[in-house]
Order: structure tokens, then C-alpha cells, then sequence
């Protein structure tokens, strides 16, 4: 099999936020060919969950997503912090979103965004018997509502196109097949 990997010969960052970083790479194709300027955007990475409570419903958020101006139906998740472990920020992620505890959570899957133009991935998993410990936690720009579906009510969503979020949809099938629901 051919060598498909380009060869970086330098970077250039154009822009560095909290949230977004944007450079442009030099690179070599495997041909010899060169890419004066490839385009990369740097995110953290992220978390997600498909959260099911002990009394077997499916935790969602509903939120704004403002550079989409949608309201959009999610499951839970959000930003990996800088050391911490992905199933740690899954945790906690759930925990401040929806204010459920959850003990028994397994990775399901890794997908990413866009790997033509943005280097992060998302970690996604399964969280299953979840318990109300609090109130929700909210970072300073979040506003968001939880519901609660039964799986049947999940999967008419999905095929009813309600759920916008791609990297959600996708934790969604990896989800309800391991569940044995597809």
C-alpha cells in the first residue's frame, strides 16, 4: 500500500483563541508536490454521552447553537480540560449539564469533526443507571434544558431527522447498537 501521509515542512499560526486556533502548514505529498498553505483548525478534544437513568430514559440537552442560529436537541458533552482524562471530563461534563452521576460509563467509539480541516476528535460513551445528585452546574455562556426520551422515542427522533448534531447522531447508532436497539 502506498504511503498516503503528507510530510509537515513548517506552520503558521494565523489566530489563537480558548476555543479555536487556526494555522496554515506547509507540506510535502508523498508525490513530491507541495501545499503552499493547508488551512488547520486546533480544537480540544470532546466528550459525549448517550446517558441512560436507572429508570431506563435517555438523558438530552437542549440548547442554542449560535454560529448554526439553531435551537438544537444533544446529548450531553462538552470540552476535555487541559490534563484531564476523557472519561473524567465525561463525568463531569454529565454531572454539571444534567446533574446525574452516572457509575457505569464505557467509550464507545472515537469519531471526528472534520479530519480534513480540524485535528480533534471526540471520545463518546455509553453511561448507563445514572442517578439525580444536584442541580446543574452551568458554565458562564450555557443555557440548556434536560429532557428525558425512552429509546423508542430516540431512535423516531434520529430517523425523523430532529437531532442536528452529527458527532450526537453518530455516539446515538454506536449507542443503540451496543444496546442491541438497531
Amino acid at each position: 500500500m502506498n504511503d498516503l501521509k503528507w510530510k509537515v515542512c513548517g506552520s503558521e499560526y494565523i489566530h489563537k483563541g480558548p476555543w479555536a486556533t487556526l494555522r496554515y502548514d506547509k507540506c510535502e505529498m508523498p508525490d513530491g508536490r507541495i501545499v503552499d498553505e493547508y488551512y488547520v483548525l486546533e480544537y480540544p478534544n470532546w466528550v459525549n454521552a448517550v446517558a441512560i437513568t436507572g429508570e431506563g430514559k435517555v438523558l438530552m440537552v437542549r440548547q442554542y447553537r449560535h454560529a448554526a442560529e439553531i435551537v438544537s436537541l444533544e446529548i450531553p458533552g462538552g470540552v476535555i480540560d487541559d490534563d484531564e482524562k476523557p472519561e473524567d471530563a465525561m463525568r463531569r461534563e454529565l454531572l454539571e449539564e444534567t446533574g446525574y452521576q452516572f457509575d457505569d460509563i464505557e467509550q464507545i467509539a472515537t469519531i471526528y469533526a472534520n479530519p480534513s480541516t480540524a485535528n480533534n476528535h471526540t471520545y463518546c460513551y455509553l453511561a448507563k443507571g445514572g442517578k439525580k445528585v444536584q442541580g446543574q452546574k452551568l458554565d458562564e455562556h450555557e443555557e440548556l434544558v434536560v429532557e428525558e426520551y425512552t429509546i423508542a422515542e430516540v431512535k423516531q427522533l434520529l430517523f425523523d431527522n430532529k437531532i442536528a448534531q452529527a458527532l450526537h447522531c453518530s455516539a446515538l447508532f454506536y449507542a443503540l447498537h451496543k444496546l442491541g436497539e438497531l
